[in-house]
């Protein structure tokens, strides 16, 4: 029988998960949709099916999918669990079973099974597969269409280790590029490099040390290179094993960002050294010649996790800012200049994928709109023009919170920054959420068309646009 959940911060109010699969063919419209948007818009985010077992972080619920289907100018809804081993066996048994946060807290009749991870982060489309993402763990396959759950797709058995929910697609190539980390065991600073070609097929695997473990959330790839950063939210299994927590912040280190050219291998790596931050999310980053430029959203220390003797870390610098990172190949420093390109909070920086990993103009991020209600809250959407260094923002207000929007282009040789952003949007006065079409060049003029649910979509995280087939 399920158990209520647990008054944790990640299980209540916008967080709370929902307790059903369902399918809305025809959803309610405010506006009118743009007669040549037409694809779906997946999105994905924790929804744990049962309350979890021990202490509890955001990061360790089921994966769920929420599709809509944008045709014709209606929209159709679906949302499907992904059903991972950990899913399938925690149905069969009507209960949590396994912890997301301490081994021990797991139950014996799983304790020591191997699984196929939570799936729960990111959802992309590459060589004709649909794949439910999280970092520690193998993709996992899902019907486009019907969202039913096939199960982990290895590349034809080729892929040794997890994959990062954050792999980058080359325009230019059609190549997606992605790694991994703690290949070789839990919490380990072993680390992956791999690229699939545009067909589904992988073409290179290299394995190489990391500088010292550490969560690698994202990792940044522009036409030449790829940048592996390496920063103090460190990874401990001896930690892990005394009841510590296996991710703390340990501003004691420096960042160490690690730079390889894609013409190259990961013998050729050539590590640069600043000062402790971190960053989940990069915008876009792209080089002329040697020199590179990344436009990421950093912290001055990583929000969401303790530091290492468990107590809590400053708040004041778990607050993102957009900041632009230069790196000179032809100096013989190891060092890199940092800039902040903007003072207000924000993160879940994007961009028109059309020019990722190019020189490119505009980037989409939330912030903290002015009608936010604290610092952190992001309540707004807002574009950077980064020819001109203005911001175009949309508060959407101060019980709204919308998820990353997603750039879809007006036409496949549209200019850049021409076509439609699409976010879900959770309305805290009625406790449902909504999907909302802005146009990208005139993001401050609000939506060009809402489509509504009945229900809650549960703040999640990332989400990415199939064309219509």
């Amino acid at each position: 029988m399920a158990s209520p959940l647990p008054k944790h911060p990640n299980l209540q109010g916008a967080y709370q998960p929902i307790q059903f699969e369902c399918d809305a063919p025809d959803l309610v419209i405010k506006g009118e949709l743009p007669a040549d948007l037409y694809g779906t818009f997946y999105r994905n985010g924790p929804n744990p099916q049962y309350a979890p077992r021990g202490d509890y972080h955001w990061f360790a619920g089921d994966g769920m999918i929420h599709a809509f289907h944008i045709e014709n100018g209606r929209v159709a809804y679906k949302n499907r669990w992904v059903k991972t081993t950990k899913w399938e066996l925690e149905h069969a048994a009507g209960r949590g079973l396994f912890s997301g946060m301490n081994p021990l807290d797991t139950d014996e009749s799983v304790q020591g099974l191997a699984t196929n991870g939570l799936a729960n982060t990111n959802i992309v489309w590459h060589g004709g597969k649909l794949l439910a993402l999280e970092e520690a763990h193998a993709p996992f396959e899902l019907d486009p269409t019907s969202l039913e759950s096939k199960g982990p797709w290895t590349f034809g058995n080729t892929l040794v280790g997890p994959m990062t929910a954050h792999p980058k697609m080359d325009p230019e190539t059609g190549e997606m590029i992605f790694f991994g980390y703690s290949v070789d065991g839990m919490l380990s600073n072993k680390m992956s490099y791999h690229v699939v070609n545009r067909h589904g097929e992988l073409t290179t695997s290299a394995f190489f040390d990391a500088p010292y473990g550490a969560m690698v959330h994202d990792f940044i790839v522009t036409r030449d290179f790829v940048l592996f950063p390496i920063m103090p939210l460190t990874a401990s299994l001896d930690r892990a094993m005394q009841g510590k927590p296996p991710f703390a912040w340990e501003p004691d280190k420096q960042n160490m960002i690690g730079i390889m050219p894609r013409s190259g291998s990961v013998e050729d790596i050539r590590w640069f050294e600043g000062d402790p931050s971190y960053v989940f999310h990069p915008m876009n980053a792209f080089n002329v010649g040697n020199k590179i430029t990344c436009d990421v959203s950093q912290y001055g220390a990583a929000p969401l996790f303790p530091n290492a003797d468990g107590s809590k870390s400053d708040p004041a610098k778990a607050l993102a800012k957009l900041t632009r990172w230069h790196f000179d190949l032809d100096q013989p420093t190891n060092s890199y200049k940092v800039e902040q390109l903007d003072d207000v909070a924000c993160e879940f920086g994007r961009l028109d994928e059309r020019h990722s990993g190019l020189a490119y103009r505009y980037g989409y991020m939330l912030c903290a709109g002015a009608s936010a209600s604290k610092p952190s809250s992001l309540n707004a959407i807002a574009r950077v023009d980064h020819h001109t260094g203005q911001r175009q923002t949309l508060d959407l207000g101060a019980h709204m919170t919308p998820s990353e929007a997603v750039f879809v282009p007006r036409a496949d040789d549209a200019p850049e920054g021409t076509g439609y952003l699409l976010a879900n949007v959770y309305d805290a006065t009625i406790d449902k959420s909504h999907l909302i079409v802005l146009d990208a060049e005139n993001v401050a003029a609000g939506p060009l068309a809402t489509a509504y649910l009945d229900h809650r979509m549960p703040l999640g995280f990332h989400g990415n646009w199939r064309p219509g087939q």
